[in-house]
């Protein structure tokens, strides 16, 4: 993997990811980020495609209130849909599964400080992510 930062789109995985979304045609790109999180979620062994999903699951959260946009330089250059919010579900499913497996992507950094800074974007994704606490109705008090 050719990696040159801690972002999620700073390796050659998934900026080839990003270049997929933009070269497929609108209508399937949810398609394409919903597979690779399921696939993620599903897999056993190794996660071949945890990079693509750290990559999708920032593309989602940048859609979310609190979200940070996605780094244009090596993300999709083309405008992508609104998300189904239960894609947020999906993504953070998929990041949990990637920072629970300590032979995956956690293992490939080399510097203990890249490792630190990578997982606090996975955590601040994840934070994006959570779907925000159920409200309880209060009761209606008549005088």
């Amino acid at each position: 993997m050719g990696t040159w930062d801690t972002g999620p789109f700073d390796n050659d995985t998934a900026a080839d990811f990003a270049n997929a979304l933009d070269e497929a045609e609108p209508e399937t790109r949810e398609a394409l980020i919903r597979g690779v999180l399921i696939r993620t979620i599903d897999a056993t062994g190794y996660l071949a495609e945890a990079e693509e999903a750290v990559a999708a699951a920032a593309l989602i959260a940048a859609q979310c209130p609190g979200g940070e946009p996605v780094d244009m330089s090596y993300g999709p250059e083309t405008p992508l849909p609104v998300f189904p919010s239960d894609l947020r579900v999906l993504a953070d499913e998929a990041l949990a599964r990637i920072v629970g497996d300590d032979d995956g992507p956690a293992s490939n950094w080399v510097h203990p400080e890249d490792w630190k800074q990578w997982r606090a974007i996975l955590t601040r994704l994840r934070a994006v992510l959570a779907p925000p606490p159920p409200s309880i109705a209060l009761f209606d008090v008549q005088p």
